[in-house]
């Protein structure tokens, strides 16, 4: 990762940071070393800074490590689950165009079995894919989700992989948008992750094994002016999300059934098309096989998680609301410059 399709941007800067400063496999064998041979012991007297420095990075790195170790077992419930993907079947919303599209292609070019459902029929590339199968269904409608499932397990079998992708975006202002465009983005982007699951989840629990991935947005988090609608549908997603996790171990006792959320900033898709957000160093406009790459290699571990991307600005994000009042409303206002509809 020295570089990327987006460039030089803050998350090389920072894989290399966790590569370098923060891998306890680096700096913890240099502070033994300083402690514990003659020689060591002779540079840390002679650059205390340094040493300090060193014990400092060393300690950070497994206080990193540890916490990456303790989210995972925490989120995957303690237990470990197996994926023959030779016999998963994936179905995915909004699959036909933008990150959807290429999530289809990725997952397919590994032998994985894609269901897209969608409005749309796929473009031809996606749709000479062997093992892509498209059933045209209106996401936000209840029946046309049963009729498609229908079909689905009578073709391909039961699906063990949900990802909700599909999204729409207005970017109206709260008075400039109509009541029709604003049930409609909710319709859309939060109404039927509760409608896919409600069909297919009851077969994951039954087999206490599958996975529920939610594409969610960065805007779940940090709302922006000219389009609240979508930030509180997407924050809408990100709580559906916990939620579910949550209600999988406790309520219906299937710890193995993954949840994976998906927090992405903005990206060269159709969604934007009527927005200018910002493309810098520490937040770049991503490219949508930077995201779908992301989302799969989540996928194919088979455990629980979160995706963020970009990384840096993510991190900020998704941490906004700990942050002094003051610097949230100021942060809030200066984006409403960024989502300025054209």
């Amino acid at each position: 990762m020295w570089t990327s399709r987006e460039g030089f941007t803050a998350d090389v800067c920072g894989w290399l940071i966790q590569k370098t400063l923060l891998s306890p496999w680096k700096t913890l064998p240099l502070l033994l070393l300083a402690q514990f041979t003659s020689h060591g012991r002779e540079i840390a007297q002679q650059h205390p800074k340094l040493h300090y420095t060193l014990h400092g990075l060393a300690s950070l790195a497994v206080i990193h490590r540890l916490n990456a170790w303790t989210n995972h077992k925490v989120l995957n419930n303690g237990v470990s689950d197996q994926y023959d993907w030779t016999r998963e079947t994936v179905v995915l919303t909004g699959g036909s165009n933008g990150i959807g599209r290429h999530i289809a292609l990725l997952l397919t070019k590994r032998g994985i079995t894609v269901a897209i459902l969608d409005i749309e029929p796929p473009t031809k590339e996606t749709e000479d894919g062997d093992k892509i199968h498209y059933y045209e269904c209106d996401i936000t409608s209840p029946d046309a989700i049963a009729s498609a499932a229908t079909d689905i397990r009578s073709s391909l079998g039961t699906p063990t992989v949900l990802i909700n992708n599909a999204g729409v975006c207005t970017g109206q202002t709260i008075l400039s948008g109509t009541e029709a465009q604003t049930r409609r983005l909710f319709e859309v982007n939060t109404f039927s992750h509760y409608h896919i699951v409600r069909e297919f989840l009851p077969a994951l629990i039954t087999a206490n094994h599958g996975m529920v991935v939610t594409v969610s947005s960065q805007s779940g988090y940090t709302t922006a002016p000219n389009m609240v609608d979508y930030s509180a549908s997407k924050a809408a997603a990100v709580a559906f999300h916990e939620g579910l996790a949550a209600e999988l171990r406790t309520r219906y006792h299937a710890p193995r059934v993954r949840t994976v959320l998906v927090a992405q900033g903005f990206t060269r898709t159709g969604l934007i098309r009527n927005l200018t957000p910002e493309d810098t160093w520490f937040n770049p406009l991503l490219e949508p096989e930077t995201v779908a790459e992301a989302v799969v290699d989540t996928v194919i571990k088979g455990r629980s998680g979160r995706v963020v991307v970009p990384g840096t600005s993510g991190w900020l994000a998704c941490n906004i609301r700990s942050l002094p009042l003051w610097m949230q409303h100021w942060t809030r206002s200066r984006l409403e410059r960024l989502m300025r509809a054209f």
